[in-house]
């Protein structure tokens, strides 16, 4: 004996399961869409610590060519203006001088990297040019070069708490995601910088170099002594 059957029953799915269907696509869009976001942050991470590390081969490479480091750029001139990645005679805080260097003028969140470094390393030479750390008689003013094999730099750099580096002659910074205290391509400040971000954007010579955190996402890089010392030698350019 056949049953009747209900003429709606299979009409498709009832209001309560097409609303578990929905549900289930939202979160799976969802979690999609965390992972791509995700994704992406990790890309530009890894090119960001690229685009430092091929600025630190850039500026050692200029001073093998010039017997100087580059002085930075004027943060505040608007990308297309005159002068704009420019480096500035004289300067010793600002932005790398990405013209100058043929180098790009954005990490991937559209920030320009802040560069420092300490003057002596970047002073035009001249026949009578003598470093700080060296008098008229020995070791002799180096002639092809702005510093001398004694020179140090002026910059420190800390984890927050205990000191990771000194005396280095050059500092550049990437202020991450967020981009707080690094210049827009406008040549504006990017505002509310704090703590150890704000370290990193305000002009001294103490830099921060950490794990990144919620509140803290800057990439730094160096150009240490050492490395810089024994290419300048190796190029001729030093004692």
């Amino acid at each position: 004996m056949n049953l009747p059957r209900n003429p709606h029953a299979a009409a498709g799915f009832s209001l309560v399961e097409m609303a578990v269907v929905l549900v289930i696509f939202a979160l799976l869009a969802g979690g999609m869409m965390v992972s791509l976001s995700t994704q992406q942050e990790i890309q530009r991470l890894s090119e960001a610590r690229r685009q430092l590390s091929d600025i630190r081969e850039a500026l050692i490479g200029y001073a093998v060519a010039n017997g100087r480091l580059p002085p930075p750029a004027n943060p505040a001139i608007a990308s297309g203006t005159a002068g704009a990645g420019e480096m500035v005679e004289g300067l010793t805080m600002g932005v790398l001088p990405w013209a100058t260097l043929g180098l790009p003028e954005t990490d991937p969140w559209g920030q320009r990297f802040t560069y420092r470094l300490r003057s002596e390393f970047a002073d035009a030479i001249a026949n009578a040019t003598v470093p700080s750390c060296a008098p008229d008689t020995t070791p002799p003013a180096p002639t092809q070069a702005s510093f001398a094999l004694c020179s140090k730099g002026n910059i420190t750099i800390t984890d927050g708490a205990a000191n990771i580096a000194t005396n280095l002659p050059a500092i550049v910074i990437s202020h991450g995601r967020n981009g707080l205290g690094g210049y827009r391509s406008t040549g504006v400040q990017a505002a509310g910088a704090l703590g150890d971000e704000a370290e990193n954007a305000d002009n001294d010579a103490n830099f921060v170099a950490r794990t990144q955190t919620q509140d803290f996402d800057d990439e730094a890089i160096w150009i240490p002594l050492p490395i810089l010392m024994s290419r300048m030698i190796a190029a001729g350019r030093l004692p």
